[in-house]
């Protein structure tokens, strides 16, 4: 069946925020910890909720963890968040052929508003599921669900776009499409071993690969 409905990751997916996520954690842990964390043990939670995270890092200090490290990253947000080439480009062009667009992810609403807006893309979407709407997060369906409701659109007629584990799992247990990106910052051979529908190495190859999937 024909896709008709697309859902998109936020963090590392739509925008990098890979850099911001990496130095809030790195300072959040010195600040907090006194400790020194590489960036390969901070990326392997990418896509997991914040406060799991915190809470299992840093303990009997992670309410104060929590606020420094979104404190970092409201005073750093636009300075260390960049777009990769013809991610805009094809947003655009899914909406002007009529596909409805949404976007499903963990971070606060207003932080995934704030960078839609700086790099003009929040008109694009019709739904944004962001952890303020829900306490039930990813890999379970009900983001995904909420999203669909709102686009009032079937599960068998979707895709969703991610670049983690949790992307993926979400898009299963939704029955839903499931589609990776090339440019994630975790290795590929492990996001293989949850076996997405796709991968793509380019927005243009997702364009392409959505209008395969009309035949």
């Amino acid at each position: 069946m024909a896709i008709r409905n697309i859902l998109f990751d936020f963090d590392g997916t739509l925008v990098d925020t890979n850099e911001l996520i990496i130095q809030s954690f790195q300072y959040t842990y010195q600040t907090h910890l006194n400790k020194q964390v590489d960036r390969e043990k901070i990326i392997k939670n990418f896509g997991e909720i914040l406060k799991i995270t915190v809470d299992r890092e840093f303990g009997d200090v992670s309410d104060e963890a929590i606020k420094t490290y979104r404190s970092f990253q409201v005073g750093n947000f636009e300075k260390l968040i960049t777009i990769r080439s013809g991610v805009k480009e094809g947003i655009i062009e899914f909406h002007n052929q009529g596909y409805k667009l949404g976007i499903v992810t963990s971070r606060l609403n207003d932080s995934a508003m704030r960078g839609l807006n700086h790099f003009g893309l929040v008109d694009y979407f019709e739904s944004i599921v962001g952890a303020d709407n829900t306490e039930i997060h990813k890999p379970d369906p009900t983001p995904a669900f909420m999203a669909l409701k709102e686009l009032k659109g079937k599960a068998e007629e979707t895709m969703l776009v991610g670049d983690s584990p949790y992307d993926i799992l979400c898009a299963k247990n939704a029955g839903i499409t499931s589609v990776i990106v090339g440019w994630s910052a975790l290795p590929m051979d492990m996001l293989l071993k949850y076996e997405p529908d796709y991968v793509v190495d380019s927005m243009e190859e997702l364009v392409e690969l959505v209008e395969r999937l009309k035949d």
